[in-house]
C-alpha cells in the first residue's frame, strides 16, 4: 500500500487496515513455513506496509498531542 492511500484513510480504517495486515502476515510467515512460498517477497512487502502504517499513526499522535499544547505540529509531506 502506498504512502498517499495510508495517508487518506481516516485513523479508525488505518487500525483496522493494520490489524487486517498483520492478521494476513502471520498467515503467510505461516504458510511459508509449512510450504516455500511461491513469492516470499510478499512477507517484506507486509511489514513494510505495517510500518508504513504504524508510522503514520504515530505521526498523528504527535499532531494531535501538539495541537492539544498548541506546539507545532509534525511536518507530514
Amino acid at each position: 500500500m502506498k504512502q498517499e492511500v495510508i495517508r487518506e484513510l481516516s485513523t479508525a480504517e488505518l487500525i483496522e487496515r493494520l490489524d487486517e495486515e498483520r492478521k494476513q502476515l502471520t498467515k503467510l510467515k505461516l504458510n511459508h513455513a509449512v510450504s516455500p512460498l511461491e513469492n516470499p517477497n510478499k512477507i517484506k512487502n507486509y511489514r513494510r506496509t505495517i510500518a508504513r502504517m504504524l508510522t503514520e499513526l504515530h505521526k498523528r499522535k504527535l499532531n494531535d498531542a501538539a495541537a492539544a499544547q498548541g506546539t507545532a505540529t509534525v511536518n507530514t509531506k
